[in-house]
């Protein structure tokens, strides 16, 4: 190539680097992208749109994406999840028929093989692992009541893999033979501040409505790398052993019920009506109330306990109620809020251990999830699990956690930047999306509202005690709830959906909050924000023992936050082509 025809070609791709970066700043409506460096922002309130239902009733048992559509021997209800890091993968499955009675027996676990055969070519399987199996039960000590017992359940974690590698598998059992279709999965990039997962899918309080048929449809559409689950999953506790019809309300519907009952082949439903994406893309669960599930002999939590694979041993939890991975420069936490929390147990030592072995250098952003939000200004669940803040939020503060993710409220809220709910640059931003669809519908009130404050044991948690705060300073001083919107909810809307984000880099990432109604309409999305990192203020070495700013204080940006984005994305997107330009000349 001569050097006027290489010079017209960088012209050319200067002009596209740029209207590149222009876009990566503009929303899809033509505006620009707000940044946290804008904030703290004066809080919204989107209520519910008058011409939508609060909610939906759940799928029947017969729905085409609930019925199993395989033999008895043949994997179904195929899952991925992630290991603690790129080099493994969970691959989870069922075989056999469950069964729901009077008495039931349980299936054998020797009895089939748990084996996947994979490779990084289509139809090729060089490799092949064995795993483990087993079966649940869930048993009722009460007159009429049916008892289940589980298929078996499979998990295999394959190990030796390549970061950022496409592979293609089969798993069940070759010697009966009965081996699944070929599926693939790609790993996560190894731990680097230059390598993300493309997209990450946030979804809570899901359940197996028609709204949630059209969150998973919307997530799908999105084509996430990974998914995060932040608790209640199936809503199986909402029926009677017997099944039949689901109650938006358990006590209400049954207020004789010796037990929270559960209808356990709506586990199974689940995991067929999730099998599109989870056969492909790592789901990442942590438990939420609705997995509580009790039953004879004080047992609790047996679906969720069973039939996930989680990185538990690999992250030296050795427990599936909290546990940590790596996605790329990204260290996830998942937190149980239904165990114990507190700074004397063994949940607050492993975090403490576990935040400690943090690199920064390689994974500079620190995304914490868990079910019951600690920051809300709903009426349903306010103050709930105060406190488990009490107890864990100094030191998610100290170590400068990112991001936090939650459910259990049936809406869609994000915060300022807050610690000890006063507004702090260095706080994690705090993010609610329990509107994946549930039975029990959206949640529409708000604790601020004119005769809507609950008095504390309103919502009394599941697990825990009651730890119900008056504010000390600020508008709502002295009191338990605020009479306006409190100043570090930045924007809340009672509506369906899901989260995306994508990060960019070790300092800026782009959340998007998609409402289900508009995946039908010009599908904008309905919240988003550019969340940015600043080590160079929020450094844990630095400002570990500091004290927090008080609520008011300005702090000076480092940057333009638009130009500091637009100057990035260009100057990335130019080094890539450029580069691509000198190649061709050489």
């Amino acid at each position: 190539m001569e050097a006027p025809e290489v010079l017209t070609h960088l012209i050319a791709i200067l002009a596209l680097a740029e209207a590149a970066g222009m876009m990566a700043v503009m929303g899809q409506g033509g505006g620009a992208i707000p940044t946290t460096l804008d904030g703290p922002f004066e809080p919204v309130t989107r209520r519910l749109d008058p011409s939508l239902r609060m909610g939906s009733d759940d799928l029947p048992m017969d729905d085409p994406r609930l019925k199993k559509n395989v033999t008895s021997s043949f994997p179904e209800q195929i899952s991925l999840a992630l290991s603690s890091d790129p080099s493994s993968m969970w691959v989870s499955w069922i075989t056999g028929d469950a069964q729901i009675g009077k008495n039931v027996t349980p299936l054998d676990p020797s009895s089939v093989a748990s084996e996947v055969q994979y490779g990084t070519e289509s139809g090729k399987y060089p490799s092949k692992q064995d795993g483990m199996s087993a079966v649940y039960s869930q048993l009722y000590p009460f007159e009429g009541l049916l008892n289940y017992t589980s298929g078996i359940i499979h998990h295999v974690r394959l190990e030796g893999l390549k970061s950022a590698t496409t592979y293609y598998f089969k798993c069940g059992d070759s010697s009966v033979p009965a081996m699944s279709d070929e599926y693939s999965f790609k790993t996560m990039p190894s731990p680097s501040p230059n390598a993300y997962p493309t997209r990450i899918a946030v979804i809570g309080d899901l359940g197996l409505t028609s709204n949630s048929s059209t969150t998973i449809d919307h997530v799908i559409k999105n084509d996430p790398a990974l998914v995060l689950m932040v608790g209640d999953l199936t809503y199986a506790n909402q029926y009677l052993t017997t099944g039949g019809q689901g109650a938006s309300c358990f006590s209400c519907s049954f207020p004789n019920a010796p037990i929270r009952e559960t209808y356990q082949p709506r586990w199974d439903g689940w995991g067929r009506f999730m099998e599109p994406l989870t056969s492909r893309v790592p789901m990442m669960v942590i438990e939420g109330n609705h997995e509580i599930e009790p039953q004879v002999d004080g047992i609790t939590f047996q679906s969720y306990l069973t039939r996930f694979g989680i990185p538990s041993e690999e992250s030296r939890s050795n427990s599936s109620f909290y546990y940590s991975f790596n996605a790329g420069g990204i260290h996830f936490i998942m937190l149980g809020a239904y165990v114990d929390y507190k700074t004397t147990g063994a949940q607050y030592s492993w975090l403490m251990d576990d935040l400690h072995r943090v690199n920064r250098s390689l994974t500079p952003w620190v995304v914490a999830a868990w079910h019951p939000p600690w920051y809300n200004s709903y009426n349903s669940h306010y103050q709930e699990f105060e406190c488990m803040r009490q107890e864990m939020e100094a030191l998610l503060y100290q170590y400068k956690v990112d991001i936090v993710f939650n459910g259990h409220v049936h809406a869609y809220e994000r915060m300022n930047r807050v610690y000890n709910y006063t507004l702090d640059p260095c706080g994690p931003l705090y993010i609610t999306v329990g509107d994946g669809g549930n039975i029990e519908k959206v949640d529409v009130d708000f604790a601020d509202d004119p005769g809507k404050c609950p008095k504390p044991e309103d919502n009394t948690p599941e697990f825990g005690g009651l730890c119900p705060l008056n504010f000390s300073n600020g508008p709502a001083k002295g009191k338990f709830c605020w009479s306006n919107q409190p100043e570090w909810s930045a924007y809340r809307e009672s509506s369906f959906g899901h989260g995306i984000l994508e990060i960019v880099n070790s300092t800026y990432a782009l959340w998007t909050w998609h409402r289900n109604q508009d995946a039908y309409k010009e599908d904008k999305p309905g919240d988003q924000i550019f969340i940015v990192r600043r080590p160079e203020l929020c450094s844990p070495t630095v400002k570990e023992t500091s004290d927090p700013p008080q609520a008011g204080q300005e702090l000076e940006p480092t940057s333009p936050s638009s130009t500091v984005i637009l100057s990035f994305k260009m100057m990335w997107l130019m080094s890539l082509l450029v580069a691509s330009v000198g190649i061709a000349v050489r």
